[in-house]
């Protein structure tokens, strides 16, 4: 098993807990105390004494987060979610489209699973390789219970029975531009011989409005390169208003659960037999895209 996200130091981690305290006293508590305690609860297992588990997860900061992201799921995306009921109790990996520029896509699918399923699940998004190097990010996404996308990260997580989520495209899927929005890139074929090893079903997943709230008109390979990112986006707002301009636009967005898919055979095969299972998932997930772009009335619609 890897490594969890090395701690950034007290000075980091005493600022995150504080800009988390105002967001929370801004926004107010309009929770429901018994589903924090269920959630909580679901999150709070092979703790260590200082309240971590074995990749940094702390069940005492997704107290402190749980405001932020509700705003941001019920508020600023208006997310709405089909599908919740169908998925499987025990081990499951969420496979997703990835899109929309930043790693926004993991926390709005693992907050739809906290929010809306029943009972209420903690999922752990398997992250870029470069998203450890990121200040605050990486504490950030590390406390609330996201992983290094890691082969061996991720047995050990189904192993103990936990839902993962990943994302095959990888870099491919956030650096789309707005011409190959919706459009998925090809997938990698780990994730099925991952599914295969542990006998794991895959849930589908499509996610519809984040390409509508960071849209790249194009990429900028010299700022990716002096800032360490795979990729970076030039977008209407972006240089023009600095920093500000990267803020993701307030779209509606759309999360689809599919069917769960389960596939058998040995996890060794050649790769031109996995590569056919994995490409079945990415026109299952293609599919359901169309389909949700079918029926909405557009990114800003109520």
């Amino acid at each position: 098993m890897a490594d969890p996200a090395a701690p950034q130091g007290p000075v980091a981690s005493q600022a995150l807990d504080l800009w988390l305290d105002e967001v929370g006293g801004w926004l107010g508590d309009w929770g429901d105390t018994a589903w924090e305690e269920r959630i909580l609860a679901a999150a709070a297992h092979n703790l260590n004494e200082f309240g971590y588990d074995p990749f940094g997860m702390s069940p005492a900061f997704i107290r402190k987060v749980i405001p932020l992201v509700r705003f941001l799921y019920r508020v600023y995306f208006r997310v709405e979610t089909r599908g919740t009921r169908e998925i499987p109790q025990g081990r499951v990996m969420f496979v997703g489209n990835h899109g929309g520029q930043i790693p926004i896509d993991g926390l709005l699918v693992a907050t739809a699973m906290a929010l809306e399923a029943d009972p209420p699940r903690i999922v752990r998004s398997m992250v870029e390789r470069w998203v450890p190097t990121l200040p605050f990010v990486s504490l950030f996404m590390a406390r609330c219970g996201q992983v290094l996308g890691d082969p061996a990260n991720s047995r050990h997580l189904l192993d103990q029975e936990e839902a993962i989520l990943v994302f095959p495209e990888g870099v491919r899927g956030i650096s789309k531009t707005w011409r190959e929005r919706y459009r998925l890139q090809e997938f990698g074929s780990g994730f099925l011989r991952l599914a295969l090893e542990t006998r794991t079903p895959i849930v589908p997943v499509a996610i519809l409005g984040l390409e509508e709230a960071v849209p790249a008109l194009t990429r900028s390979r010299t700022l990716a390169r002096v800032l360490g990112a795979p990729s970076f986006p030039i977008t209407p707002t972006f240089p023009w208003l600095l920093p500000l301009g990267l803020l993701p636009y307030p779209v509606k967005v759309r999360i689809v659960f599919g069917e769960p898919l389960r596939f058998r055979g040995d996890p060794d095969e050649e790769d031109e037999i996995v590569d056919r299972k994995a490409a079945q998932v990415r026109d299952t997930i293609q599919a359901m895209l169309d389909e949700a772009r079918a029926r909405r009335g557009g990114p800003w619609d109520r």
